[in-house]
């Protein structure tokens, strides 16, 4: 092969690797040339090569921050690599990513490429803010310790008034739902706008609170340039909420990092719309673990992760190995409350609580405001079946005693 990318050696097999100064990544790559070549190109690529041999590369600066591969697998096609880390910008997630995620995607010797995972030392994470609050704030805040919280989401997802919305929120939190949200392309439009749907819903759900002792978490979609995303999570703040939601994906890490720099106090919730794009190709793209480790890393407190049951897209094994991730001790950086969100109803709650255990968030949409009874019935049947599962007792021996559930349960089968 005439490319100069081979011209140097990347190779590092068998050899130690010191974890403490190295990112670990881990890829699947497919090639017409053979693995170890291929992963050569990567690994050059994506740190100190180029397509052809160069008078500028000295032999000490490729000693000391050339990548190299640490091992090879030609059955399942992963090859792992390790990046010295003085090639990354401490507190940086778009750098990482244009180097571990860049060029080496358009390659034309790489016919598929996917980055399965990202191994950081202690160093670089101590570079991040990472979560405000985490699991035990988000549980802290809310006043619930244990049980799974159920959140609410707002249907149809566009065309309710700000007023309309506040009145349904209002509902889902009078039925027992801990948090209410909005739906991800719903941002500031001008039959909903943001300002004033984010005073009257905080405004009724101060009077639910009053009225039932609970507390509730409002959850605004302050998806936008990261300069408005920051000056509506401060409305957000001075208005009373507690919480803003972004759209992760596309509003990009720098942008989630910077309202989470910002340091309003809010908890941060991160939907994932988009992110099929790069995950949904078991054999190119970027993994939802790795979307996990960064958004982690970028400082949110929640985040959607999979639901198994539902309507999207995502293994059980897959979801669970996530969920595992967001909830694990990961140096200095908080652990993340997972949600599960997409096609979920009161009869799907055993199975998925079976799957993902009970710290997680349970967003209801169709679920609750698709219920023949409405929606505060809806919501009430929702809270219901986490209370029977919670107290280990089948929901159709639950519902003989709870109409709304037992409705859900003849509607939904």
């Amino acid at each position: 092969m005439k490319s100069g990318y081979l011209k140097q050696n990347y190779l590092a097999l068998g050899k130690r690797i010191n974890t403490a100064t190295h990112i670990i990544v881990t890829f699947r790559i497919e090639s017409p040339v053979p693995l170890r070549d291929s992963a050569q190109i990567v690994a050059a690529e994506s740190s100190v090569g180029t397509w052809t041999t160069t008078k500028t590369m000295k032999a000490a600066m490729f000693r000391r921050l050339s990548a190299k591969v640490i091992s090879v697998s030609p059955n399942d096609k992963l090859v792992r690599i390790a990046y010295p880390l003085e090639l990354f910008e401490p507190g940086n997630i778009p750098q990482l990513l244009s180097s571990v995620a860049g060029n080496v995607f358009s390659m034309k010797l790489i016919t598929k490429l996917r980055l399965e995972d990202l191994k950081m030392p202690a160093a670089f994470l101590h570079s991040f803010l990472g979560p405000a609050h985490g699991i035990v704030g988000i549980r802290r805040l809310l006043g619930v310790p244990r049980r799974p919280l159920i959140g609410a989401i707002m249907k149809p997802k566009m065309g309710l008034s700000w007023r309309e919305h506040a009145k349904f929120a209002a509902d889902c939190f009078l039925g027992g739902a801990d948090l209410v949200k909005d739906d991800e392309n719903l941002t500031d439009q001008r039959f909903n706008p943001f300002q004033k749907r984010v005073r009257e819903t905080l405004r009724l759900a101060k009077e639910i609170e009053k009225k039932t002792g609970e507390r509730k978490m409002c959850v605004f979609n302050i998806t936008a340039p990261a300069s408005e995303m920051i000056r509506r999570a401060r409305f957000i703040k001075q208005s009373g909420g507690n919480c803003a939601m972004i759209d992760i994906m596309t509003a990009g890490f720098a942008g989630v990092q910077a309202v989470r720099q910002a340091k309003t106090g809010l908890i941060i919730h991160a939907h994932r719309a988009m992110h099929s794009v790069m995950t949904r190709d078991p054999k190119h793209g970027i993994s939802m673990l790795v979307i996990a480790k960064l958004a982690r890393l970028a400082g949110v407190d929640q985040l959607h992760s999979g639901t198994v049951v539902g309507k999207m897209e995502g293994s059980a094994r897959e979801t669970v190995a996530i969920n595992t991730f967001l909830k694990s001790p990961w140096g200095n950086i908080k652990p993340v409350m997972p949600i599960a969100s997409g096609g979920l109803h009161p009869r799907l709650v055993p199975k998925l609580l079976k799957i993902i255990g009970p710290d997680v968030i349970i967003n209801f949409g169709g679920g609750i405001h698709g219920h023949p009874g409405g929606t505060l019935a809806g919501a009430r049947a929702a809270k219901q079946a986490v209370e029977a599962v919670t107290s280990h007792q089948r929901l159709s021996d639950y519902a003989k005693t709870h109409p709304e559930l037992q409705t859900a349960l003849h509607y939904w089968r």
